[in-house]
């Protein structure tokens, strides 16, 4: 008996042996740290435990406190848990905190702690993972996250994702700045209710096709509304979103378009008014040539008349309608920017007030006219007849918006604008300049009619009152002076015209009425070059009859053979600018060469020696059409005046 308990007693023995062993083997192999502490001192750890700590012998951690292995950032609180669960208090079983190895250097640590009571007493058992890897893949992520949070909430375009029936469930903060809702107002909503109705079952058909074919789509455009109830043209591309998110839906990314197009428009509308315009300066050479000889003949046959003759009356209507005729061209080569103009420093003020009593007579009775003038005012650099004309074709409109009467007012003061006042149309250059603004309170304009309001022949009078010119004749002007235009106006509330001339320094010039020269003749010798044989008849004729010995010639050739055939004195040289082969330019400059105290006057029907429209000093220009007598003013006025005037 005895001994059968002494067998059993060995036996139960090796089998306790044996399963510590097992243990032991277990937690020494295990490829994770553990630790075993009692009262906050360690008591055991494992190899893993030595080896992420830096530890070579389990002596080095037996007997010293528990804080030890963690940075001083983590050992109070670590403290306190442990003193805590050795209490039996309730504590978190897992946690993080950051460990300290032997050489002081740190590292993240995930643990989890669980109390166990062995025969000698209770003590805690931790089991830690070194979690470095973790943490920089997790920051990695975090990183890898804002960065693409970035460029999608900082992206210009519209970035959106939509449930397959539409509805929004992500917008990128963009969609602010370019439609006017904050992302909050309109995640949830159905991206069917902000489309443009005519536009919806398009809209529709493509996203269902690209949800169905799981492809993506070619770029298509969708008009949108706007906060404010307008709409803007987004041009859209998208695509299902990956099976790996889980979610069925689309991703969208929308660029707003609508600038671009207005500016496209923009472009359309300057291609064809440059189109007119080329038209205009090509047909008005040949054209004015035309009205000069009618004018011309006109003329003469008017003075050759006795009077009270019948024939009177119509030669009368003859002129006056080659007149408005010739008013038509400048009109088109005003708007085509082919006018020549003779700019001088003026003050605004002076040609406002010099056009008060006509504007009053123009506008009539019924229409009070108002003007504001500006104080210590800058000055223009402008040519103050076409500024003049340009007032008068302005408040023409302004009479014709009011026709049960009103008030037009008439502005001129210094403005400066910066680069966020220039933003506006016709795209202003941020300096300092003149405003000339003229208001009225007629009938008013809607956006239509504003977006055309500057084209040739556009007009909204009826047949036979208006060609449709006036106000390309503005811009054309406005323009060819580096100046600004353009027009505010709603129907009922009338319209204002604000033109920006830029400022310069200078004292402006005394304007006011042009005393031409007389039509009287002379002795001098005049040689008239001009290919066109009935222009040159005319003029031949005029110039003969006021006593001038008069010289002519066909092309440029003829006309410097003849100066060089001819050693007598030649006076002046009148010559049409644009002629076959050699120029009336290049022709006047190698005369003058010759003849150093020759005198030139060109005749030409729109800008073909003046540089940028404008005409220099030294050159003398009769414009066509024009008429004997006053073709004869002009030779007068070159011949009186001092000095070689006409040299080129």
């Amino acid at each position: 008996m005895t001994k059968t308990v002494r067998v059993r007693g060995a036996v139960a023995g090796d089998t306790l042996r044996a399963s510590e062993e097992r243990f032991r083997t277990l937690i020494e192999k295990a490829p994770i740290a553990i630790g075993m502490a009692r009262s906050g001192v360690t008591l055991y750890a494992n190899p893993k435990y030595l080896e992420m700590y830096g530890f070579e012998k389990v002596e080095e951690v037996q007997g010293r406190s528990i804080g030890e292995q963690w940075a001083p950032e983590c050992r109070g609180e670590i403290e306190e848990r442990a003193r805590r669960r050795a209490a039996g208090l309730p504590v978190p079983t897992e946690y993080e905190a950051v460990g300290q190895r032997k050489d002081g250097s740190t590292f993240p640590v995930h643990a989890a702690v669980t109390l166990v009571r062995l025969a000698d007493g209770p003590c805690s058992l931790a089991f830690l993972t070194d979690i470095t890897r973790q943490k920089t893949a997790e920051e990695e992520l975090a990183r890898s996250e804002l960065y693409f949070r970035s460029l999608i909430e900082n992206a210009v375009d519209i970035t959106a994702i939509l449930a397959p029936d539409g509805h929004l469930r992500y917008v990128s903060p963009s969609v602010e700045r370019i439609l006017g809702y904050r992302p909050g107002d309109i995640s949830g909503l159905n991206i069917f209710d902000l489309v443009h109705p005519e536009d919806r079952e398009r809209a529709a058909g493509l996203l269902k096709r690209l949800l169905e074919t799981g492809t993506r789509f070619e770029r298509i455009e969708f008009r949108i509304r706007h906060r404010d109830g307008s709409f803007r043209n987004l041009s859209m591309i998208g695509k299902p979103l990956p099976p790996e998110t889980g979610m069925a839906g689309l991703i969208l990314n929308a660029q707003d378009l609508t600038e671009r197009l207005q500016l496209e428009a923009q472009l359309r509308q300057a291609q064809k008014m440059e189109a007119v315009g080329r038209l205009a300066g090509g047909v008005a050479h040949d054209f004015n040539n035309l009205l000069t000889v009618i004018q011309g003949y006109g003329e003469v046959l008017q003075s050759s008349l006795p009077e009270g003759d019948q024939k009177s009356a119509p030669v009368e209507e003859i002129l006056k309608a080659a007149e408005r005729a010739a008013s038509l061209t400048r009109q088109l080569l005003a708007f085509s920017r082919k006018q020549v103009l003779q700019p001088k420093v003026v003050s605004l003020n002076e040609v406002v007030k010099n056009l008060d009593k006509m504007l009053r007579r123009l506008i009539g009775e019924d229409v009070e006219l108002v003007i504001s003038l500006g104080t210590a005012l800058g000055s223009v650099k402008a040519d103050p007849g076409q500024i003049e004309q340009v007032l008068m074709n302005l408040a023409v409109n302004a009479r014709d918006a009011m026709p049960d009467g009103g008030r037009l007012t008439i502005e001129v003061a210094n403005v400066d604008l910066d680069e966020a006042s220039a933003e506006r149309p016709g795209h202003p250059v941020p300096g300092s300049y003149v405003m000339l603004a003229v208001s009225d309170t007629g009938v008013g304009m809607n956006a239509e009619t504003l977006s055309h309001l500057f084209e040739p022949f556009f007009t909204t009078k009826g047949p036979g009152k208006g060609t449709g010119l006036g106000l390309a004749t503005v811009y054309g002007v406005v323009k060819q002076s580096g100046g600004y235009i353009w027009a505010s106006s709603a129907p009922g509330s009338g319209t204002t015209f604000r033109i920006h001339l830029p400022r310069i320094d200078g004292e402006a010039a005394v304007t006011g009425p042009d005393r031409a020269a007389d039509g009287r003749g002379g002795q001098e010798t005049i040689l008239v070059v001009e290919d066109e044989a009935a222009v040159r008849g005319i003029a031949v004729a005029a110039l003969a009859s006021r006593g001038y010995t008069v010289l002519e010639a066909g092309s440029s050739a003829d006309g410097l053979a003849l100066a060089e055939r001819r050693p007598e004195r030649i006076d002046l040289l009148l010559t049409d600018v644009i002629m076959p082969g050699v120029g009336g330019h290049e022709m006047a400059e190698r005369m003058v060469a010759c003849r150093p105290g020759l005198k030139v006057l060109f005749m030409s029907g729109y800008d073909a020696i003046a540089s940028h429209g404008v005409l220099e000093p030294d050159f003398h220009l009769l414009k066509k059409p024009f008429t004997p007598s006053s073709l004869a003013r002009e030779v007068r006025r070159v011949l009186d005046g001092a000095g070689a005037g006409g040299s080129p």
